[in-house]
């Protein structure tokens, strides 16, 4: 075996130990996980769509100018998150829930993936593009179905007629009351944190890990390139979510 290799064993071996140990887990997801699926990112130059960027419309000013194309491109991204599956990260994620006292999985992602794949102690921190949501009573309904004719692009409240948007948190918002409390409360508290396919490079949910580091937690992160929160990790495992969580997990209940 190589040094690198071998390395890369030890650290393997030392956060399943971490985790065996461990009576209280958070775990932290971001788009890495869901990219391994095949859910495209839109920033930047390949996410541009009809002109514009996720920038532009993930906005509460681009839905107060123009809801109904708002409406067209998440309806065009729920449409593609629908012709992808959860990976083997999701899986471990999923199975790991009932093994702890305490746990919790929050995500950064909207793609509904963690759901789908069976995560039940789970919050949304960004919200879920399954829910739409009330712009002016905050009534919330799930996503629209499609395939029925609407007349009006953007569907409407049933409580009180406003128009619906994405039940997801859009640039220039604050957190929902609560969500970013109860998780920090969580990682306070956590014997691990585990960190999986997030660059760290959004706040404050990238706080969270350091949080949970601060306050006594074991803090490994997956990952294939170093981040922030890599740098002082007590292990940092090199690779993708979707091989290295169900290694992770394997190694896990050996003794």
């Amino acid at each position: 075996m190589s040094p690198a290799a071998t390395l890369a064993s030890a650290a393997l071996a030392e956060a399943a130990g971490a985790i065996r140990r461990a009576q209280r887990v958070l775990v932290l997801t971001g788009a890495g996980v869901s990219a391994e699926s095949g859910i495209p990112t839109f920033r930047g130059q390949g996410g541009l769509w009809e002109g514009f960027r996720a920038e532009d419309l993930a906005t509460p000013e681009a839905f107060q100018r123009d809801p109904a194309r708002v409406w067209r491109w998440y309806r065009w991204r729920r449409a593609i998150y629908g012709g992808c599956e959860p990976n083997p990260a999701h899986a471990v994620i999923a199975r790991m829930e009932p093994r702890f006292p305490e746990f919790l999985l929050a995500t950064q992602n909207v793609d509904g993936l963690h759901r789908r794949a069976g995560s039940r102690r789970l919050i949304e921190i960004h919200g879920t593009i399954d829910v739409m949501r009330c712009s002016v009573c905050s009534e919330r309904a799930p996503w629209p179905d499609d395939a029925v004719p609407d007349a009006d692009p953007v569907p409407r409240c049933n409580h009180c007629g406003g128009a619906m948007r994405p039940h997801i948190l859009w640039f220039g918002e604050t957190y929902w009351p609560g969500v970013l409390e109860h998780c920090q409360r969580f990682a306070g508290e956590a014997d691990v944190v585990l960190v999986a396919g997030t660059s760290a490079t959004v706040w404050p949910p990238a706080a969270l890990a350091l949080h949970g580091k601060r306050s006594g937690a074991f803090l490994i992160d997956i990952n294939p390139e170093p981040t922030p929160i890599s740098e002082v990790a007590d292990v940092h495992l090199r690779g993708s979510a979707g091989a290295l969580l169900p290694a992770l997990w394997d190694r896990c209940s050996r003794p």
